[in-house]
């Protein structure tokens, strides 16, 4: 019970710490007198840098048996990170703690799942996952409502400083991961060896035609998904129709919708199989789109928010899901959650540039048009060609989770 309480925690305010790297940074270094062009930049670079950390992250926690280890060091690197952005906002500090913002979050990603799978087993990871999706939007939305309130009652530079402090909960609850707990005799699955008992090298898990799948599904995924919202707002700016009140809503309505739906979410999974919850995951977002270009307005965009909600619930729950699934055998879950992790940044990073360009040229009721059809091609793709990861065993053999 203890390192489950602790598990919880450690979701809830890493959550949170990542809050603080997201929208105030663009407000601070606005404030600060940063270009457009610089602060462009600035947040590029992170994004980079978290691109090329996601397989070497996922290797490196891989290699390490005791996975507290790198979950603190990627927590304190953060929290450090955080720390250079409260100081004097130069190109250098600025630029350094976005990299480090971006490779600490290839590992701590990873490293969670790492864990999660160490205490509950295989068998129960559907459902714990979806535990960890639930307090993970709980901290998204808590820390935007508090830094939020920092940032109004303090200052922006206020905003980093309590980013920093929430580091120390984070560890605690980490602390609280006993080891003993992480102990499972029973469950099968290579990754709870020691790297030196694996029987398989890194590699091999590139050998499997479903990891190759799932990633081009997660691409297109993220190449509808991640522009949408952007591009709804900035439509509504332009109108005068986008006020604070409906971009906080915006937010906060998906993660309320993803707290409420992700543990329901993993125990379906474990129940039905993982791909009909991923189908109806993915079609959320063509769905969203469509319904973004033939009904405009603030009101509706708060609620069709909902969503997404859906959408970041199974998503969120799947990708480390599925990469235990098919690492079963070879133990490198973190290397596959790195490959998919890569996947997804490449999406949403390309989806930005490609979603803006059409809309500058074609409007914002084709944009949305042409996500939509990308976002449907996502959910044809596993339709057609993704095979079910979940393994059956008879009901005898499947172990109780501990409550």
């Amino acid at each position: 019970m203890r390192s489950r309480l602790g598990l919880n925690g450690l979701n809830f305010f890493t959550a949170a710490v990542q809050a603080g790297f997201g929208p105030f940074i663009a407000v601070w270094l606005t404030l600060s007198g940063w270009t457009l062009g610089a602060l462009g930049l600035a947040l590029s670079i992170g994004t980079f840098a978290a691109l090329l950390g996601q397989l070497p992250g996922g290797m490196l926690v891989d290699q390490i048996h005791r996975k507290r280890i790198p979950a603190a060091g990627a927590l304190i690197a953060l929290g450090a990170g955080a720390l250079m952005l409260c100081l004097a906002p130069t190109h250098t500090l600025v630029f350094s703690a976005q990299i480090l913002h971006g490779l600490a979050s290839c590992v701590m990603t990873p490293a969670i799942a790492a864990l999660t799978l160490s205490i509950c087993g295989h068998d129960s990871y559907s459902e714990r996952l979806g535990q960890n999706t639930r307090y993970d939007a709980l901290g998204n939305a808590a820390s935007a409502a508090l830094l939020g309130a920092a940032a109004a009652a303090i200052s922006q530079r206020a905003v980093f400083l309590v980013t920093a402090g929430l580091v120390v909960p984070a560890l605690a609850s980490l602390v609280m991961i006993r080891m003993a707990d992480c102990v499972d005799p029973e469950d099968d699955h290579s990754a709870l060896r020691h790297p030196r008992e694996r029987e398989h090298k890194p590699w091999q898990i590139f050998a499997d035609p479903t990891l190759h799948v799932f990633a081009a599904a997660v691409v297109l995924f993220q190449l509808a998904n991640a522009a949408l919202l952007p591009i709804a707002l900035n439509g509504l700016a332009r109108g005068g129709g986008a006020p604070g009140l409906v971009v906080s809503a915006t937010i906060i309505v998906p993660q309320i919708v993803t707290a409420m739906l992700a543990p329901w979410a993993g125990t379906l999974a474990q129940r039905i199989g993982r791909r009909p919850v991923l189908m109806v995951g993915f079609a959320a977002v063509p769905l969203r789109a469509l319904l973004f270009a033939v009904v405009p307005g603030a009101l509706p965009l708060t609620v069709l928010q909902a969503l997404d909600g859906v959408s970041a619930a199974v998503f969120g729950l799947m990708l480390p899901l599925i990469a235990a699934d098919l690492t079963r055998r070879t133990g490198f879950l973190n290397l596959a959650i790195g490959a998919l992790g890569l996947a997804s940044g490449l999406g949403a990073t390309c989806a930005t540039l490609i979603a803006g360009w059409i809309g500058d040229r074609f409007g914002e009721a084709t944009t949305f048009l042409l996500l939509a059809a990308v976002g449907a091609a996502a959910v044809g793709l596993l339709w057609i060609a993704m095979p079910e990861t979940r393994r059956t065993k008879p009901a005898a053999q499947i172990r109780q989770p501990a409550h």
